[in-house]
């Protein structure tokens, strides 16, 4: 992960990893994760303990005391003798013996915490903790952060905070169940029948479950593909597009294929067009989508670029373009993310998103609709990509508020007063999304 290659995520599903017993793979998850939410913070305690920069250490050894580190200061249940001792040996074992002296030096230094971060009610914080959640964030980042909630009318830009905070935190398990015209309350007693409690998502109210206790991978349902993990904001922006039975939908940037799936549940009948630049997503995708199409669904898998001119010559009824974006609404589940992006990112990707956007519009039917979303919280990637090309585009036009809450009643509240669909970590149980409905001549 500190080369910069690959996701937490992926890694922690690996064959290594998945080999290892329920108890050690929970614990790698957690130190994995967590040294990465809060690698700021860690450097800081020990740059103050070794006195020296953590850039003049081995990187090998520098994870070590990362790791370390985490265990000590937000782990309650590791005895401090036994992290010491680990991570001496895992110094070793990363042929840097010389240096095993000083990792039990400075680890032997880092002192458990008189209470912990993890898990409290920011309202509680003293001034040190909130600089604490400071430092395990890129300065820009946080800055753009506290200039958005300062716009907003929050001076103190505690709201910049709570959202850092909510980053930092781990994630709930949502469901999303797979079958159209399943009855939710049976799937919830199957589900508790083998140790795994839920409760019905807020927003995602037809086929959403926030899981609160247990293993949901060690179901029946979740082996047999009945129900699958999907973020319940996930959930909300394909259903957004509603589809209607007997129509033409094209997904841009399908891959992995989780929307594609709960668009062709929707659909029922109809033709569905899958698209990624990615001929291994594809691959990825062709695996896991089958069981999910309904037998009156025709589905199509194209490997195209939405970056280029689209192939297609007809057009299409609904189009989603789940857009490629810099992902700051997902720091919790891809804490990796904030410690590889720049600014000049956010510029980058909202040009691609423009011309992506603008490839996808003329390929909407008469009377269609599309979806554009991303899982950013920054303005340039959401209002400043869909205003630039409905300026540039005439024939379209975005549904307003009143328009969405009268189709989505449920989601009254997600939609802003310009019509944007906007979630926040800290404000509601799930990813932070941002999503617009465009539709073609005035029609919805």
């Amino acid at each position: 992960m500190d080369s910069g290659h690959g996701f937490a995520v992926d890694l922690l599903q690996s064959p290594e990893v998945s080999a290892l017993k329920d108890s050690d793979r929970r614990l790698a998850t957690e130190i994995v994760m967590g040294v990465l939410r809060w690698r700021g913070e860690l450097d800081y305690i020990i740059e103050r303990i070794a006195k020296r920069k953590l850039a003049l250490i081995d990187p090998e050894v520098r994870t070590v005391l990362r790791m370390g580190a985490y265990q000590i200061r937000f782990l309650e249940r590791v005895p401090k003798r036994a992290v010491v001792d680990d991570a001496v040996e895992m110094t070793k074992t990363a042929l840097k013996r010389s240096a095993a002296g000083f990792v039990n030096a400075v680890l032997r230094k880092c002192d458990p915490p008189k209470v912990h971060l993890a898990g409290r009610n920011f309202e509680d914080f003293t001034r040190e903790n909130q600089d604490s959640i400071r430092r395990a964030f890129p300065a820009w980042l946080l800055k753009r952060w506290e200039e958005a909630a300062a716009s907003m009318g929050d001076p103190g830009h505690l709201g910049a905070l709570r959202l850092a905070y909510a980053s930092l935190a781990t994630p709930r398990t949502t469901l999303r169940v797979v079958a159209a015209d399943a009855n939710l309350s049976e799937v919830q007693r199957e589900l508790a029948s083998e140790g795994v409690a839920t409760a019905n998502c807020t927003y995602a109210i037809s086929h959403g479950l926030s899981v609160e206790s247990g293993q949901v991978q060690n179901t029946r349902a979740y082996r047999e593909g009945r129900v699958v993990i999907q973020d319940e904001a996930s959930q909300l922006v394909a259903e957004l597009l509603s589809p209607r039975t007997g129509q033409r939908v094209l997904d841009l940037c399908a891959a992995p294929g989780m929307k594609a799936g709960q668009l062709a549940q929707t659909l029922g009948d109809g033709v569905l067009v899958a698209c990624d630049r990615s001929s291994a997503r594809l691959r990825t995708m062709a695996k896991l989508l089958p069981p999910w199409i309904p037998a009156a669904v025709h589905l199509s898998m194209v490997r195209l670029d939405a970056a280029l001119e689209l192939p297609f010559e007809n057009k299409f009824d609904r189009i989603l373009l789940d857009a490629p974006c810099t992902g700051t609404g997902t720091l919790a589940r891809n804490p990796e993310i904030k410690w590889r992006l720049t600014p000049e990112d956010i510029t980058r990707l909202a040009a691609l998103q423009v011309t992506m956007l603008g490839n996808a519009m003329p390929a909407l039917a008469e009377g269609g609709r599309l979806v554009y979303a991303t899982c950013s919280l920054e303005p340039e990637e959401n209002a400043g990509v869909v205003d630039k090309v409905l300026k540039e585009l005439p024939g379209y036009r975005m549904l307003s508020a009143d328009e969405l809450a009268q189709e989505h009643p449920h989601l009254k509240a997600l939609f802003d007063a310009r019509g944007y669909f906007q979630t926040r970590p800290h404000l509601h149980p799930m990813d932070g999304f941002n999503a617009v409905v465009i539709v073609r001549k005035g029609s919805v």
